[in-house]
């Protein structure tokens, strides 16, 4: 079996959804559509986590081998104005964990983007700081996992901020998209 982590915060968890509605399943079942039955996949969503939080939790999903990680934290960093360098840092040192300990492993780097209704330099910094960090280590990206959902009530819940199940299936597709190259 060979594993694909999806390590993030509550749009990997599918917050306010049952499990099965959200993105990580969504791409089990799409892998086992395909025919790619010897792919499991691991949703590790963990609900507010930021990225210094990710950094502590990434050891324990590690037990096991991961021939493909994809990273979706950050999130929640620019909900809380994080400097977009902390962040940046924290999610190298993540992709360097999981390096270290996985040295065969691929990398698929999930960006996030602040609204630009968030005045200042801050916005742009944090869309910058992921293609940076994709090129810097030669890893696959997706620039923006909520790339059509976000702003967009018919896809998320009443809370305007979380997908609901159509949205989670919009974040599936980016996912796919990006993943599907490196399935063999």
């Amino acid at each position: 079996m060979k594993n694909i982590l999806i390590f993030g915060d509550s749009l990997t968890a599918g917050y306010g959804l049952p499990a099965s509605q959200a993105y990580p399943n969504l791409i089990q079942e799409r892998l086992q559509q395909e025919g790619f039955k010897e792919y499991k996949v691991i949703g590790a969503g963990l609900s507010g986590d930021t990225t210094s939080g990710g950094i502590y939790r990434i050891e324990r999903w590690l037990q096991e081998p991961v021939t493909i990680f994809i990273l979706a934290l950050g999130a929640n960093d620019g909900l809380r104005g994080i400097p977009a360098r902390e962040t940046s840092h924290n999610l190298q040192a993540i992709i360097d964990k999981v390096r270290n300990r996985y040295p065969e492993v691929k990398v698929i780097l999930s960006g996030m983007e602040i609204p630009d209704i968030v005045p200042g330099r801050y916005a742009a910094e944090f869309r910058k700081l992921f293609r940076e960090l994709a090129l810097k280590n030669n890893v696959h990206f997706i620039p923006f996992l909520l790339e059509g959902v976000v702003g967009n009530r018919h896809l998320n819940l009443p809370d305007g901020v979380h997908p609901n199940a159509e949205g989670q299936k919009v974040l599936a597709q980016h996912t796919w998209v990006v993943l599907k190259e490196l399935l063999q």
